[in-house]
């Protein structure tokens, strides 16, 4: 007879793999048993103490407090978890309650008011010495007496673009591109992209345009896009897609990780569509903090940015690092190239190649704007925001399927939308061609290239970070920028005054390649610095001095109070009762 087997032998192999792992379970059940006992005695004491306070208490009181409690957890937890941060609402509400003070209160008004003053007194689009039209007039104009009113708006303004002394704002302003623009417009005066059906070549028109610009940025075969009426409203398409991805994915409370050199549109999106916005900072070269941003990764996050190049110093973030980060954590980037899009797209074959991809090759980059009415030459009111693949893009559309209007769907915010300017746009980018675009950016660059080497030799300003396309941002650690600003403007430039840090850059356009233009600027600009020079303790005035005043002010509610008087008087039908000027500058900004 077999031998019976014991109770402590494995009676097959299989037992022998399992008697370690038995043991091992026994180890840890014997060492969790202290804890075990320790955590019951803690619970025994707290549920002690809670049933020794409820002693007496009738259950309608029990059930009153269990309400109240979770009524108060609720809101306690609406209070600490907003878009907006505790910080913020705090001081907010610090420098709100301070304002309504008595005597501090009545002081910063007063403040106030002069700012307002200021501000509105240096507007000089205000200073118009005729009255405003405000009612329709009783019997309508002729055209000739149209066309000659209309020649009298468009002279108004002491700033001649055409000569190359504005920062950015028109970037070609070609005569005979001008020319082909106008009879494109004149055939589509009519048309609107909501009627496809009505008008088909519209359509295609747009479609066209939207494929060849992500062709220009390296998309696949799934790639895809819609137009838009400028930047903004396709930064704010990008966030209102991942919001809505993100929704769909359980996050209730998104989040978008952000540069702060990145466009104010992102703020904008923030505000109009409830995302929580985290301001990513800076490095020293002015790039955004890979590591930095890493860090502020959570649950929540629903969209990476990095621009290419941001507006303020025309730096481009390490979009292949960030991108790396986007596909770890599987979240949706977005590369706002809406500034100089259509300029990296050709540096390359201008034989200025960038140091680090930036668009559709870089695994990881799911959206991109750019905007056709920049370096586009087409004209205002057109731009592209385009995703790698369509599943992205239908995040963006919206759908009513059950107004009693019938079925209404929309691509992106307006509904009806101007397609003289959709036609305009397909026309400038079949007119110019690859070529041409090639040659523009050439220009571009190198004058770019020039101003940047000629303004680092000049030891009193220097250049932040270090530019690859056409922004160039100066400063200074011996006077105030800002004063070197006032004095260009008085010379007839209108450059960008920028804050947090100060600075003022200019954006290179085709008008700054124009023969002389980019020597005058050097002239000038060094003109102005040797009358500062003089006398490096004279105060700042003008528009310089408000840029100045605002950054300093703790209280941003205050700044953003003053930029309303800006905004109103952008309406404003009355005449100035003064024609007083900030002295320092005419008013171009």
């Amino acid at each position: 007879m077999p031998p019976r087997s014991s109770p402590l032998r494995a009676s097959s192999k299989s037992e022998i793999y399992l008697l370690p792992d038995i043991y091992f379970n026994l180890a840890i059940d014997d060492a969790i048993i202290p804890y075990k006992e320790i955590l019951q005695m803690y619970w025994e004491k707290a549920t002690s103490f809670v049933n020794s306070q409820c002693d007496g208490l009738e259950p309608w009181q029990l059930v009153g407090l269990t309400f109240s409690s979770t009524l108060l957890g609720v809101w306690l937890h609406g209070f600490l978890f907003q878009s907006e941060s505790l910080t913020s609402r705090t001081k907010k509400q610090f420098f709100k309650l301070l304002r309504k003070m008595p005597i501090i209160g009545s002081m910063i008004q007063k403040k106030i008011d002069e700012a307002l003053h200021d501000v509105t007194s240096s507007l000089s689009f205000l200073k118009d010495e005729k009255d405003y039209i405000k009612v329709l007039p009783e019997q309508g104009m002729s055209q000739p007496e149209v066309l000659v009113k209309m020649k009298e708006y468009s002279s108004k303004g002491d700033v001649r673009w055409q000569d190359g002394k504005v920062s950015g704002t028109v970037y070609s302003g070609e005569e005979k591109l001008t020319h082909l623009l106008v009879k494109v417009y004149e055939e589509f005066a009519w048309s609107n992209p909501l009627h496809p059906d009505i008008f088909p070549g519209l359509r295609k028109m747009e479609a066209e345009v939207v494929r060849i610009a992500c062709t220009l940025f390296n998309g696949g075969p799934n790639s895809c896009g819609a137009m838009t009426s400028g930047g903004t409203e396709s930064i704010l398409m990008a966030c209102k897609a991942y919001r809505d991805l993100a929704y769909e994915r359980g996050i209730k409370q998104p989040e978008m990780l952000v540069p702060v050199s990145a466009h104010a549109a992102f703020d904008k999106a923030a505000h109009y569509f409830g995302l929580k916005l985290i301001h990513i900072p800076l490095t020293k070269a002015m790039e955004v903090d890979v590591q930095a941003m890493r860090r502020a990764i959570s649950k929540n996050t629903a969209m990476l940015v990095c621009s290419a190049p941001q507006f303020p110093h025309g730096i481009m973030d390490p979009i292949e690092e960030v991108a790396e980060l986007a596909v770890k954590y599987k979240i949706p980037f977005h590369v706002d190239a809406c500034l100089g899009g259509f300029l990296i797209a050709f540096m390359d074959k201008a034989g200025f190649p960038l140091k680090r991809p930036f668009d559709f090759r870089v695994k990881g980059v799911t959206s991109i704007s750019a905007d056709t009415h920049k370096y586009g030459y087409a004209p205002k009111g057109s731009s592209v925001v385009l995703y790698s693949d369509k599943k992205y893009r239908s995040y963006q559309f919206f759908i009513a399927p059950d107004w009693q209007g019938g079925i209404y769907a929309s691509p992106s915010v307006a509904g009806s939308r101007p397609g003289g300017i959709i036609a305009a746009c397909w026309a400038t980018l079949m007119h110019i061609g690859e070529s041409g675009y090639v040659e523009a950016t050439k220009r571009i660059i190198k004058t770019a290239r020039f101003l940047e080497s000629e303004l680092r030799k000049i030891d009193s300003i220097f250049i932040f970070g270090k530019p690859e396309v056409s922004v160039l941002s100066i400063g200074s650690d011996i006077f105030d920028i800002y004063r070197l600003s006032n004095s260009l403007a008085a010379k007839g430039w209108n450059l960008n005054a920028l804050q947090f840090p100060s600075s003022i850059h200019i954006c290179i356009t085709q008008l700054h390649t124009q023969s002389g233009v980019a020597e005058q600027f050097l002239k000038d600009v060094k003109d102005s610095i040797e009358e500062i020079m003089k006398d490096l303790n004279a105060k700042t005035t003008g528009m310089g001095a408000i840029y100045g005043m605002a950054q300093s002010v703790p209280d941003r509610s205050l700044v953003a109070e003053i930029s309303q008087a800006y905004l109103d008087g952008l309406y404003s039908t009355d005449v100035p009762c003064s024609e007083k000027h900030m002295n320092g500058s005419p008013g171009h900004h």
